[in-house]
């Protein structure tokens, strides 16, 4: 738990270094601040360990995204990147016999299924490095840092009644398996996200981006201490995601192009 959090706060600084950079004016100065929106699809899953056998499951995530662009180094444009969202995620379990099959429900009949998905506030804050054309024109751009996550609320989605599940069937995890009842204990979240995306700016439009991102969670929806079930339970999320950023304030600068 403790490495873990190191690892987030070293991430946090590191992030913050192209700041750093600005006040040394090692490269060609900027200081444009752009705000905007966001939205996209989320697909999401749980690293259980001992692993629990899951779908992809598929959920919303939109909200507000505020970047500052503070330096050209080289070629290389930096900014840093805050976005504050509203994300739907979760697992989608595949309940399975121990030869694979799925479990048959006795009073439906039907294959047993299982998805509980959670809505979180995310904030993640980038270090973006772009290459390409700032105003007009498109430019390619990867960006990494920490995110952080706070729990507002879970639903449970099921085709049988919970206390007519058939546990028989089930393999030798899913029978012992506690997290189909549990609440989820850690309210706070934590990792690192990184992305890599094209962005197509104009006077007349503003900055359109699209965007392929990963979530790994670096805690735990549960406890993990020897005496708890799982010794690890912690969100994994891919993001397919658009963004609309106005300008605030530009840079006098005729070399931007």
């Amino acid at each position: 738990m403790m490495r873990t959090l190191h690892i987030f706060l070293l991430l946090t600084l590191l992030t913050l270094l192209p700041d750093v950079a600005v006040k040394a004016q090692v490269g060609e100065y900027r200081s444009e601040l752009s705000l905007g929106v966001n939205g996209g699809y989320v697909m999401s899953t749980v690293g259980f360990d001992p692993e629990i056998p899951q779908q992809t499951m598929g959920g919303l995530t939109g909200g507000l995204t505020l970047r500052y662009t503070c330096e050209k180094y080289f070629k290389s444009i930096c900014a840093i990147v805050a976005e504050v969202n509203y994300t739907q995620t979760g697992w989608k379990e595949e309940i399975l016999t121990a030869d694979d099959l799925p479990v048959i429900n006795p009073v439906t009949g039907q294959p047993e299924a299982y998805e509980r998905q959670m809505t979180y506030v995310q904030v993640p804050v980038f270090a973006r490095m772009g290459w390409g054309r700032e105003r007009k024109g498109f430019q390619f751009f990867f960006q990494a840092g920490p995110q952080m996550g706070f729990f507002l609320g879970d639903k449970v989605k099921t085709n049988f009644d919970f206390s007519q599940r058939n546990v028989d069937d089930r393999n030798g995890v899913m029978k012992q398996a506690p997290q189909d009842s549990m609440a989820i204990e850690r309210k706070f979240d934590y990792g690192i996200a990184a992305g890599l995306g094209l962005e197509y700016s104009h006077p007349k439009i503003g900055h359109v981006m699209v965007e392929g991102r990963y979530y790994y969670g670096l805690g735990d929806i549960y406890g993990n201490s020897k005496r708890d079930f799982f010794g690890r339970s912690n969100l994994g999320n891919i993001v397919v995601k658009l963004t609309w950023l106005f300008d605030i304030a530009r840079s006098n600068n005729p070399k931007i192009r």
